[in-house]
């Protein structure tokens, strides 16, 4: 009981204490995006540690190699708990912007943080506020910045590890010609979900499968895609489920 409301309490500061710094930051990029952008990435990215160090919640990471330093990526990874966002960002090495459902983007303040750092909003109710937003995303990978999506396009509450990944969302790899990088999060529901409304200590762990590459295949070779992303994911989980136990 006592972590839950440590946490609300830091969020709840943070969201207070931080909207000098964000009407700033809003003022900063009227004359330097990129500097607002990054200043934006390096508050979120200190935020989520803090958080992540206040529920108790320790990471073990694999496959960082696999992750390119040099030109943006596609993460898709599974889905189970709120804190998979934040898990991935702290452990990206590239400016990150993550596809989210649009009600994130009804948080007030926080969804102007979240803007800031490049996050995109998606209405699943919308085919073509959807395919709008896909398209944006788009033309972020080709502009050189990371973008990550849940292709499950919700959060899995089922026995199985990865539910069906929606081929839509690789779209965003298709279309800018960027690889795409599996990520799978072991654990992360032990956190809040296996047991709301309680935050507990968990040990979670992040691994990182080989890119997929998406540049120069075929209609038919690109169709493959999500089932092999989906399969790379499953199998890291597999492989280092026995670590949280």
């Amino acid at each position: 009981m006592i972590r839950i409301l440590i946490a609300l309490l830091a969020v709840v500061l943070f969201l207070i204490l931080t909207l000098p710094l964000l009407l700033i930051l809003q003022i900063v990029g009227l004359f330097n995006k990129d500097s607002k952008a990054g200043a934006s990435q390096a508050v979120i990215k200190w935020a989520f540690k803090l958080l992540l160090f206040i529920c108790g919640t320790k990471v073990s990471v694999y496959g960082k190699e696999n992750v390119p330093d040099d030109r943006s990526v596609l993460f898709v990874g599974n889905h189970r708990s709120i804190f998979d966002i934040l898990i991935l960002y702290v452990n990206t090495k590239m400016p990150t912007g993550i596809v989210s459902k649009k009600e994130m983007g009804r948080v007030p303040i926080f969804n102007i943080w979240m803007k800031n750092i490049g996050c995109l909003f998606l209405d699943r109710d919308d085919i073509k506020q959807g395919l709008k937003t896909i398209l944006t995303a788009v033309d972020m990978a080709k502009s050189g910045m990371c973008m990550a999506i849940f292709p499950e396009g919700t959060r899995n509450k089922t026995e199985e590890i990865c539910l069906p990944f929606k081929g839509g969302s690789f779209k965003i790899a298709e279309k800018s010609g960027c690889d795409v990088i599996p990520f799978t999060v072991v654990g992360s529901s032990a956190i809040f979900e296996d047991h709301k409304p309680f935050v507990k200590k968990a040990k979670v762990v992040l691994a990182f499968g080989e890119p997929i590459k998406t540049e120069g295949l075929k209609r038919d070779e690109l169709k493959l895609i999500p089932e092999k992303a989906r399969q790379s994911v499953i199998d890291m989980h597999e492989k280092h489920v026995a670590e949280i136990k």
